[in-house]
């Protein structure tokens, strides 16, 4: 509920403002350890990451949320928020978007944690939960730079807005496609914030989907084996039924005003 947000907004902020805050029976303040703050900051953003790479890849409502608090944190403590993109491109690095490439020298094992896989006693992830994985985080930070704290300051600019969504896309369809990963996360980017990219960038924002119709989604299919079409007929159907619409629904489970109420 939009109160019980509150209440952790109001929480957090209250603790990286210096505040003293109650906490599982005592309180606790940044101002207790000179690098009280940095921790906090540092743990903080990390733990939002968590929130992306775990909560977000199993309940996709969960996105909006847990962006809306990010970003009205990151509006009033913006060390929180280049801390949460420093976790988030070396967690996630298709959220910049980038490909690693391997370097001369390079082990496999040191690769693989490169491309964001999980690597424990030099056992890789499996791929499923991997994509899952990646799939959270850029849901979350599709979520992030479309939505503002309702209570804050109108007057600036959000941190982090739309302008990145729409340098994210065009990068990442300036990149060669890669089999699995690329078609979920277009697909993943544009079902959480297609619809505010259309309200902003109109004919242009048309004009990419087009182009994603047109000449992306062949060379996605060029790189794609028969098993892995999946998530690349899904993104096929979208993106046709969007541009037959003129229309891209607004993302299930978006905070809608009378959220707030409660």
């Amino acid at each position: 509920s939009g109160s019980k947000l509150r209440e952790v907004f109001d929480k957090i902020n209250n603790l990286l403002s210096g505040k003293p805050v109650q906490t599982e029976g005592q309180t606790v303040s940044v101002t207790q350890h000179p690098q009280g703050l940095e921790f906090v900051c540092y743990k903080l953003a990390e733990k939002f990451v968590k929130h992306g790479e775990g909560e977000v890849s199993f309940h996709h409502d969960s996105a909006f949320p847990i962006a809306v608090v990010l970003s009205g944190i990151w509006e009033l403590h913006p060390r929180v928020g280049d801390i949460f993109l420093a976790h988030l491109h070396k967690k996630c690095p298709y959220s910049v978007p980038f490909y690693p490439a391997r370097k001369e020298g390079t082990s496999v094992e040191e690769y693989q944690r490169m491309l964001g896989y999980e690597v424990h006693d030099s056992k890789v992830e499996e791929q499923d939960h991997f994509l899952k994985r990646m799939s959270g985080m850029i849901r979350l930070y599709a979520a992030i730079i479309q939505l503002r704290w309702p209570y804050g300051n109108k007057q600036g600019a959000h941190p982090h807005g739309l302008s990145y969504g729409w340098r994210w896309l065009a990068q990442m369809l300036n990149l060669e496609p890669l089999a699995d990963l690329t078609a979920m996360l277009l697909l993943d980017f544009l079902e959480v914030c297609g619809n505010a990219l259309m309200k902003q960038y109109g004919v242009q924002f048309w004009k990419t989907m087009f182009f994603i119709q047109k000449f992306y989604i062949p060379r996605i299919e060029a790189v794609t084996s028969a098993g892995q079409m999946g998530c690349l007929s899904r993104l096929k159907s979208f993106v046709q039924k969007c541009l037959q619409e003129e229309e891209i629904p607004l993302p299930k489970g978006i905070l809608t005003p009378s959220f707030w109420r409660i």
